[in-house]
This record gives structure tokens, sequence and C-alpha cells, in this order.
């Protein structure tokens, strides 16, 4: 990371992905194809972690985050962004067991389980990622991640950032903890308590749940990180002036919001009380409002930000807000809900780049932008340009630092 570093080249790259349980095979099937583009720019070992200098995930987006950029034996990505999909659809059904009650008394047996406990238990998807990444720390990720979870002891967000691991070193978790810890989602998967221990014995407690009661959308946390290093003088970004967001490129990945105004409406609303509030039919109300709005006010100030600065092109957000029914759960994993969502995933890239309309929360097609798919080429080109310019710049200065040595 350091020998090639953004002061070698013109941008700070930056990938986020937001949370959204089972809906996360939908970026999962979006980051496939932007890494099939970046192999056919720059070689078949291409991954996205080489591209990026920092990737930001909530939730389900953080878990995603660390299996692409986590290192292997060979000092290599865990995975390859086309082996995400396959992941969701080989694991998140057992990670989500459907129940196998029926009939007139299912919904009151749901309901007395929600009242006593999570969900889930959540013990297939903990053992799944320790397993996968073992004892690797915060610290050895290939480029700088961002996850955000919530502590609950403390009553405020913990963000485990590469950037601020070696000023805290607490922060520096196994990262099988931080993935647990940030999709611990409320109601459905429990929270979770772990330990660090820093050099000189200092012991720190965490006991979090789900980042996206924090930030849903963590593309705003990933440039807030990226910009305090800056005003901190950080080497890695000297000389990036403060506030300089036209260096920006960031591609921000939704999980596609359920059609709200099918769902809820303040005549229903109003009769709720709390476990209506927690369960209404197939879906968790308070969940999906208080994640959708984070995100959604996120990406609207991100827009804002950008298009005040002329920069609109150097953020795409991808995402789409016209789920209904069984797709905009967050856990149903049944096979046939698990390959509609691919499908929508696919079907997003074939979709025109929409922008948020600010007067109702709505994406609206912006004509002249082209599809998904074609904005995600042109940002693949923009990503391969940036690392051969850093590349080049670096060999460089090394080479000037030879000669004078």
């Amino acid at each position: 990371m350091e020998e090639e570093r953004p002061t070698y080249g013109n941008l700070i790259t930056i990938l986020s992905i937001d949370g959204g349980g089972i809906r996360g095979i939908i970026p999962a099937t979006i980051l496939g194809f932007l890494e099939s583009q970046l192999q056919e720019l720059d070689g078949e070992n291409a991954r996205i972690a080489d591209y990026f200098d920092v990737i930001a995930g909530t939730s389900n987006g953080g878990l995603v985050t660390v299996v692409l950029t986590a290192p292997n034996e060979k000092n290599r990505p865990l995975f390859a962004a086309k082996d995400i999909k396959d992941f969701y659809l080989d694991h998140v059904s057992k990670i989500f067991p459907q129940s196998s009650h029926r009939g007139p008394f299912a919904l009151a047996r749901k309901l007395l389980k929600a009242i006593g406990r999570p969900k889930y238990n959540g013990k297939y998807l903990h053992d799944l990622v320790k397993e996968i990444l073992g004892k690797t720390r915060l610290h050895q990720t290939l480029t700088n991640v961002v996850i955000p979870t919530f502590d609950i002891k403390h009553l405020q967000p913990t963000i485990f950032s590469t950037y601020e691991v070696k000023s805290n070193p607490s922060l520096d978790a196994l990262l099988s903890d931080i993935c647990i810890g940030t999709s611990a989602a409320p109601t459905y998967l429990p929270a979770h308590y772990f330990q660090t221990k820093d050099s000189q014995g200092n012991v720190r407690e965490f006991n979090l749940i789900d980042g996206g009661v924090a930030a849903n959308n963590p593309a705003l946390v990933a440039i807030s990180d990226v910009t305090k290093k800056v005003f901190d003088r950080n080497q890695y970004f000297s000389p990036i002036k403060p506030m300089d967001y036209g260096r920006f490129l960031v591609l921000s990945l939704g999980t596609d919001s359920p059609k709200m105004e099918e769902k809820y409406n303040a005549s229903l609303a109003r009769k709720w009380g709390l476990l209506d509030w927690l369960i209404s039919g197939s879906s968790t109300p308070l969940m999906n409002i208080y994640t959708q709005a984070s995100a959604d006010i996120v990406d609207i100030h991100i827009y804002v930000v950008f298009q005040a600065l002329h920069s609109e092109h150097n953020y795409l957000r991808i995402q789409d807000d016209m789920l209904t029914g069984d797709v905009s759960s967050v856990d149903i994993s049944t096979e046939e809900n698990l390959l509609n969502l691919v499908a929508i995933g696919e079907g997003l890239l074939n979709k025109p780049v929409s922008t948020v309309n600010l007067q109702n929360g709505h994406f609206e097609p912006v004509r002249i932008e082209g599809t998904n798919g074609q904005a995600l080429i042109k940002f693949a080109k923009k990503l391969s340009e940036e690392r051969r310019l850093r590349e080049s710049k670096s060999l460089l200065t090394k080479s000037a630092k030879s000669n004078c040595d």
C-alpha cells in the first residue's frame, strides 16, 4: 500500500458496500462484473483490493470487505469477487435457516420467538468466519478497510479502521470478531462480545451489534476517515489538501431498498405496538426503516457535495428502490429467493445510472450516463489508469532515491 499511495497518482479510490443481509448477493454480483472488467484490462490475477485505497463495508458488506482484503497463504485476497456470489449461495441458508412451521399458528410462534431471543443463534456464521479467517487481524488486510459497528455498552459507534490501528492498537481485533460484530443485526443475530489486548497488556472490551445502526451505507465514514488522515498530514496522503474531494473516486454499492410505500403507511403504523414494529408480516419494519434512512441520508449528502464540486462523475452509486416481496427481506434464504436476488443484481447492470431525487428520495435515471454496466466499464478504466500511473511514478521515485544513494 505504501509503495502505491495516492500521492503517486491523481485520485483517492474508495469502495463502499451497504449492509442488507441476504441482499448482499446483489453487490457481490456487481463486484464480480467490475473485477472481470479489471481483469480484461490488467490480466486474470487482478483483484478488487489492488485498485482501492480503502474498502468500507457494513454488516454483510463488512464480511464482503474482509474476504476481498484478507490475505491467503500467498498474500493475495482470500476470495476473487466472482466467488462471493457462490459463497452466499452455499452458506446463507444455513446462517438463516428457514422455519419449518406452517399453518395458522406459525405467526404466533414467530412472535413468541422474537420476544424471547434473536431469530437466529448465529452459530453457523460464527464458526464459518472463524474457520475462513483464522487468526488474521485488522492490520493484515491487503488494502485499507473501514468497518462500522456499534458498541451497545457505550452507546456509540466503533469504527474498525486500518488507518487507526497504529495510533490505537486496541482496534487490532481478529477479522472474524469484526465480521461477527458488524453483522449482529438486532432481533436477527446475537450481540457479540470479545476483548483485545495491546503490547502493554491493556485489555479493551467490545460489546457490538450491527454496524447498520451507525452507518448502513459506510461511504461517508470512509471519506471522513481519509479526510481525517489528510488533516493529520499523514504521509500516505501527502501532499493532498484537506477537503480536496475532487480527487475522490467513489463507488458505492447498495443492497437495493425495499419499496417502503407498498409495505407500510401511517394509517397502518399508527395502530402498531412494540411487536408490530418488530415484526409485520414477513418483515421487520424498525430494522428496514433505520437502515434505509441511514443509507439514503449518506447518499444524498455525498451526491450534493460532489455535485457542488462539479465532480459528479467521480461518484457512482448503484442502487435500486423497487424491491418487493421476499426479495426485499434480509433473511428469506430459500433457493428460489437467492436465485431471484442474483437475477436482480445482473439486471441492475442493465438499468440506467440513477441519482437520488432530493424531493422524494427515489432513484431516477440520468439519461446521458448509460447503464450501470457501462458506467462500471468506465470506472474500471479509471481504476486501471490510476494504478498504472502510481506504479510508474513509484518506480521513478525509487530510481531517483537509488541514484541519490
